[in-house]
């Protein structure tokens, strides 16, 4: 893979999930000056013996304790040798006594994002690490050490000071890291490697863990998941919408020019785009046949006796029609599985609007996100080009850039906005099954004619659990500061416990949509199966072969049999001469997707490995690469 140039100005999200997954990097030639001009304005500084923090002071609350030339003990009988000198000894200690992360390791992906991230940071020039330090750290990076880093121990600020400790104390050769697949301790992992330990000089030790590189790494990798989650989401309503005979009102584009958020409007034209082609959504009220239960004498043709159902409508009398006479001259006077009403409910209907908030969640957290890729994050911030020009407090600055609320803010977003889209998605699931809603389809989704089958009725249990799991988990923890370092960092941005919240939430999002797609394209089963089958009715037979699918009507021989005759037989022209009943093309490609691995179920079967293969395919990608292959 080719090497990604880091110059500290220009890293995209793209080139971090690069990064995460295994891309080399490389320092910019052409910054490098810069980032020596810094490193060589501190030692000089140093040299002064000029105070400056977390260099030549304690850090936090140790802000004002000066560091001397030698040990308070020097000389006393048991007293450590200071021959490496305070200064080196500051940053070392700092590193090693700020690795105390508790709890699973990040994968390696989170790591290797961190590490290209504060490499990244570090190389704008106003860290004052020295070049040879970035260097150890892209040698470390590109030989595949991943330094153990556990995931809780970060308050935010500081920065990310406990995982960025973890990090940093493997390329000194303490700490844990993974090598070639093995868990070892960070010295023998860095010698199966080829790399030496490094010694910290001025500052490196708090330029290496005062940032943000945890809570943005996490930011980055979650919001490339559900970049791809909400086009699933649109996805999954598309073909919900297509099993439902939905309507297709609500999308147009002339609706939401009258209410124009950008998310909004995506949506609902990504939505149009997957259901073009589709002759279930927006089909006539009449043409929709409602489920009965099989039974003997359901067909007497044998392919359809092989149905798992029967279909019917209720006819409407004359004497039903007063004051609908408009609207039975438009439909045909029989009521299948489409309820007569011109909206659709709001799962449905407002599904724009609901998934592109979530878009707009999305963006905003991009918006911030892209601004922090390419900042300065540690303290305190150097200017050396502000040499003779300025004064040392204006050349060595004590600032907040690695309180981390920025991100925190924009991944509490994040938190509040995946149980919406979570939650709308279960919505639907559950209207499919239930035969008070899903509009003329079995209920829970299977024929159970001898009532011992339960279909997919768990499959919404499940759904259920994960939506109200994600609610219990979508409390900002930037509003709850827990003071530090005695109250010298009073105020803390808990924007790392966002990030890893927000990381392992996009994963329970993911399963929701799986098995909502699951339970849809089960219904687009049946809907299709269903309407064309009335087709076929339609055209092998005559009036009377399809009146016996009509509740209502006059019986042979009884008035109005005529009449009633003459509205079926408008009926069966209409579907005789329609084409055969499909979804949209990419909803039909996405559907073909899932039946590749996981068979329409006719009957109760264990279900657990389709669950399974379904969220696998949803985690993959494959089922929406399926839906765009047709160039929607």
């Amino acid at each position: 893979m080719r090497p990604i140039l880091l110059d500290g100005r220009s890293l995209t999200r793209a080139q971090v999930v690069e990064i995460a997954h295994g891309a080399p990097v490389a320092l910019d030639p052409a910054q490098l000056p810069a980032v020596r001009r810094a490193a060589d304005f501190l030692a000089d500084q140093v040299k002064r013996q000029e105070p400056i923090y977390g260099v030549s002071t304690g850090f936090g609350s140790n802000a004002d304790k000066l560091l001397g030339a030698r040990r308070a003990r020097e000389g006393l009988p048991g007293a450590r040798s200071s021959a490496n000198g305070l200064l080196e000894e500051l940053q070392h200690n700092l590193i090693v006594t700020h690795a105390v992360c508790v709890g699973e390791p990040f994968p390696a992906t989170v790591v290797r994002a961190m590490l290209g991230i504060r490499i990244n940071t570090l190389m704008r020039g106003h860290s004052g690490i020295r070049v040879e330090v970035l260097e150890a750290l892209v040698a470390m990076l590109n030989a595949g050490v991943v330094p153990v880093v556990p995931s809780k121990g970060s308050v935010g600020a500081s920065g990310d000071l406990a995982p960025l400790s973890h990090l940093a104390i493997v390329l000194l050769g303490g700490g844990e890291a993974f090598y070639q697949g093995e868990r070892l301790p960070g010295a023998e992992a860095l010698a199966r490697a080829g790399l030496e330990p490094v010694r910290l000089s001025h500052k490196e030790g708090l330029a290496l863990n005062n940032g943000t590189a945890q809570m943005l790494a996490t930011a980055v990798l979650a919001i490339e998941v559900l970049d791809e989650l909400l086009d699933t989401a649109d996805l999954a309503l598309a073909m919900s919408l297509d099993a439902f005979a939905g309507r297709l009102g609500a999308f147009q584009p002339q609706v939401h020019a009258l209410r124009p958020h950008p998310g909004q409007t995506r949506s609902a034209a990504h939505i149009l785009a997957l259901l073009r082609g589709s002759s279930l959504a927006g089909i006539a009220y009449h043409l929709v046949p409602t489920f009965r239960p099989w039974q003997p004498d359901s067909w007497s043709d044998p392919e359809q006796q092989a149905l798992g159902f029967d279909i019917g409508w209720d006819w409407v009398p004359l004497n039903q029609r007063h004051g609908r006479e408009r609207f039975y001259q438009r439909f045909r006077p029989f009521r299948g599985g489409k309820k007569h009403q011109p909206q659709d409910s709001y799962s449905l209907r407002c599904a724009p609007q609901v998934h592109g908030a979530v878009r707009d969640a999305v963006e905003q957290a991009k918006r911030v996100v892209d601004i922090e890729l390419n900042a300065v994050t540690d303290n305190p911030l150097l200017f050396p080009d502000l040499e003779g020009v300025g004064e040392l407090e204006q050349q060595v600055v004590s600032a907040g850039h690695f309180h981390g609320m920025p991100l925190a803010l924009a991944l509490s977003y994040l938190k509040a906005a995946i149980p919406v889209l979570a939650s709308i998605s279960e919505r639907r699931l559950n209207k499919l099954l239930d035969p008070a809603t899903n509009d003329g389809l079995p209920p829970f989704l299977i024929g159970n004619e001898d009532g011992t089958e339960s279909g997919f009725m768990i499959v919404q249990y499940t759904a259920a659990a994960l939506v109200n799991d994600l609610a219990s988990r979508a409390h900002p923890a930037s509003v709850y500061s827990v003071p530090t370092s005695a109250n010298a960092e009073d105020h803390v941005s808990m924007g790392a416990n966002e990030g890893r919240h927000v990381l392992e939430m996009v994963e329970d999002l993911a399963r929701v949509l799986a098995l909502e797609l699951y339970t849809a394209a089960q219904a687009l089963d049946y809907r299709r199966d269903m309407i064309n089958a009335a087709r076929r009715l339609a055209r092998a037979g005559d009036a009377e072969t399809l009146a016996a699918k009509i509740s209502g009507g006059p019986a042979p021989g009884m008035p109005g049999r005529e009449a009633f005759l003459a509205e079926v037989e408008a009926l069966r022209q209409e579907l005789a001469r329609s084409p055969e009943f499909q979804p949209g093309e990419a909803v039909r490609a996405a559907w073909q997707a899932i039946r590749e691995e996981i068979a329409f179920m006719p009957r109760d079967r264990a279900m657990d490995a389709d669950v399974v293969a379904v969220v696998r395919m949803v985690r993959e990608g494959r089922v929406l690469q399926a839906a765009r292959s047709t160039r929607i």
